[in-house]
């Protein structure tokens, strides 16, 4: 079910059916160093992080994270959405894409798109970003959407500082 179209993209809801591109995302040298080993190794350990995430979110919190198909192409080439994440009050924003496109602006028109719709549709009034402070791309796309530094956080067993950004919705007069 597509929930956001903008000029180059498509987001969709994930299917069982995208677990070889979960699977290939999921072991990108990028998504490795930044985001960390989900030890997602085969088909059926994508299916069933599908299952236990994105699929999960959608019934449970009416969100979760989106498939991002690049109209022209039709390809699937990365990830946006939301997640409530343990340790954290607001909701998250995240975004994650495949090497090959990185550089290009779908990062920042994804997650433009998806502020927009956070903020109108799903009447959430705030939103905060984590990323690793060596992740310079994603610090710039968060950044570019209109998100502020807030603090460092430690959100798990690695005691890895993570860059805390927000933004709240303007007050639409």
């Amino acid at each position: 079910m597509t929930i956001l179209e903008t000029e180059r993209l498509l987001l969709r809801q994930f299917t069982l059916a995208d677990a070889p591109f979960i699977f290939e995302l999921l072991n990108t040298p990028t998504w490795l160093r930044f985001i960390g080993d989900r030890g997602v190794r085969s088909l059926e350990d994508a299916e069933n992080y599908l299952r236990g995430g994105s699929i999960k979110s959608y019934e449970v919190n009416g969100f979760g994270f989106y498939a991002v198909i690049e109209k022209e192409s039709q390809k699937m080439i990365g990830m946006c959405g939301l997640i409530k994440r343990d340790g954290l009050d607001d909701i998250d924003i995240g975004f994650a894409f495949l090497p090959d496109v990185i550089g290009k602006g779908y990062g920042t028109e994804a997650a433009q798109a998806m502020l927009k719709y956070s903020f109108n549709q799903l009447k959430i009034r705030r939103l905060v970003a984590i990323v690793n402070p060596d992740n310079d791309a994603s610090i710039s796309v968060i950044k570019k959407i209109g998100m502020q530094f807030e603090k460092l956080i430690i959100l798990d067993e690695k005691k890895q500082n993570l860059m805390l950004f927000a933004i709240e919705k303007p007050n639409q007069n």
